[in-house]
């Protein structure tokens, strides 16, 4: 799943924050894989999430009541811009978890 997202100027700090604090949630109570934020030259933050199939990441947003938590209200406070969600399959896998290599800088990936 892919999501994007136009943030106010200056609010890109606040929006990271409330973005790891939602998906760190999502993750404990959800069962979601996680997921990665990327912020493109133009300044459009994408964000790669990996759920084990699309009837648990239905479920979640739901039944599970994890976008009545304070951070999604922030978080959703600093965009300007939304984007559809783009639905994917993996189809092929290659990508190493950041975690494996303690040195690996993540804001060069």
């Amino acid at each position: 799943m892919l999501y994007r997202w136009r943030v106010k100027p200056g609010r890109e700090l606040e929006f990271r924050q409330a973005w790891a604090e939602g998906t760190a949630l999502i993750h404990q109570r959800c069962g979601s894989h996680g997921a990665r934020l990327h912020q493109d030259r133009d300044g459009l933050f994408w964000s790669y999430a990996l759920w084990p199939d699309e009837a648990t990441r239905r479920r979640c947003f739901k039944d599970s009541g994890v976008l009545d938590h304070p951070a999604f209200p922030r978080m959703q406070g600093e965009v300007v811009e939304h984007f559809d969600e783009v639905v994917l399959q993996v189809t092929d896998d290659l990508l190493d978890p950041l975690n494996a290599d303690p040195g690996t800088d993540p804001s060069t990936v």
